[in-house]
């Protein structure tokens, strides 16, 4: 049997206007500030799991769309799942006469939760997954979608899961790497080095790297991982960083700050280094850290959240978390297919288009292998918070 979702050619009648147009049809909500769903956070399955809660849905439209969240989850897992839901909801109420019907399900957090309520919004007539939230849990809920040749859209930030119809709409952490090195590229910097954490969120960040330096014609003139002990680490780093011109240090706020002070405490200078980092970098710590000031990070341009982030409040009377821009972007643009193609509304063909979709986090666009690229804005390090030094890009090239 041929596989329903190896990748196809571009649809003719797709143009790059059209393309772009589909989600700039709903009010544009803006960008996130770059808070990676990390792969060693919230990424990670809660490790106890509750009863699901029963399903609910949203909207009077034609098009049934399947919305998997751990609303009933342990922990932070239900806060998070909860957001998301107030934002899916949200899209619908902004979006002009949508014609889509959200079937809400709740994984409870687990991989059986998932698949369960994957085959049940499929029952429903759902085209098209959303969801879920937990890499452990997409390939459960992929398995009961790949039978009946049903599109997923999840919001893992684990690169594994994704392809064969799984498409990824988060923050990934190769996205910020790439944009970064880049960027420190075409201004003149050719020598790097770099510290990243030992666990899975540092194993693709230092792919990532690597590559993308290569590819620029650059030199790593050191690299090294970390666990608990940065001391070792920082002190090899340190001896190199004479012959680099830049400097990447990927991890969470609370630790790149640890990691600064572990290299000053080894006798670098940074102030002779351009440090780079993550969106893991947009945080309070990290602003106030002398170490850090005038750093720079890839990140979705703020100010797109922030617009966001204050008309939810208006409508729930709570902050979202970051994560709800993913389920608003992911509503807005099943909505916006729904409206502009027809029975090929979520074919490969029209998901992978090149040209992407416009969103709350700016410009992104799922690749074939179901990975995603964002266009990212570089910010600067400073005490008040992070500041813009090249804004993210309006299309992508060819």
């Amino acid at each position: 049997m041929a596989d329903p979702f190896k990748s196809k050619p571009e649809r003719p009648g797709m143009t790059r206007r059209a393309a772009l147009g589909f989600v700039i049809g709903a009010p544009l909500l803006g960008a996130c500030s770059g808070v990676q769903q990390s792969l060693i956070g919230s990424s990670t399955q809660p490790s106890t799991a509750t009863p699901a809660r029963q399903g609910v849905t949203i909207g009077t439209g034609q098009v049934k769309v399947g919305l998997v969240l751990p609303l009933s989850a342990a922990g932070n897992a239900s806060i998070a799942a909860q957001s998301m839901k107030n934002a899916a909801e949200m899209a619908l109420a902004e979006f002009q006469n949508p014609n889509i019907q959200l079937l809400v399900k709740d994984d409870a957090g687990s991989a059986q939760g998932a698949q369960q309520g994957a085959q049940q919004a499929l029952d429903d007539g759902a085209e098209i997954i959303l969801g879920p939230l937990f890499a452990a849990s997409v390939p459960a809920t992929a398995q009961a979608a790949r039978t009946r040749g049903i599109p997923v859209i999840a919001f893992s930030t684990d690169s594994s899961v994704a392809g064969r119809g799984v498409y990824l709409l988060s923050f990934l952490p190769e996205s910020d790497v790439n944009r970064i090195v880049e960027y420190a590229a075409s201004v003149g910097k050719r020598s790097f080095a770099a510290m990243v954490p030992e666990n899975a969120y540092g194993n693709v960040v230092e792919v990532a790297f690597k590559q993308t330096v290569g590819r620029h014609g650059g030199r790593i003139v050191a690299f090294e991982k970390y666990g608990a002990d940065r001391a070792g680490a920082a002190k090899n780093v340190a001896q190199s960083l004479r012959s680099a011109d830049a400097l990447l240090i990927a991890d969470d706020g609370d630790a790149v700050v640890s990691v600064a002070d572990a290299l000053t405490a080894a006798g670098a200078n940074l102030r002779n280094v351009q440090l780079l980092g993550t969106g893991l970098w947009d945080n309070p710590r990290v602003f106030a850290s002398a170490a850090l000031q005038g750093g720079l990070y890839a990140a979705p341009d703020p100010s797109g959240f922030r617009a966001f982030a204050g008309r939810y409040r208006a409508k729930f009377g709570g902050e979202p978390v970051r994560t709800a821009t993913l389920a608003y972007d992911a509503v807005a643009l099943v909505a916006a297919l729904a409206r502009t193609q027809g029975p090929q509304r979520f074919a490969a063909e029209t998901l992978t288009n090149p040209s992407g979709f416009a969103g709350i986090d700016g410009l992104f666009r799922f690749r074939s292998d179901g990975t995603n690229q964002r266009g990212l804005a570089v910010m600067r390090v400073a005490s008040g918070g992070g500041q813009p030094v090249a804004g993210s890009p309006k299309s992508f090239g060819a």
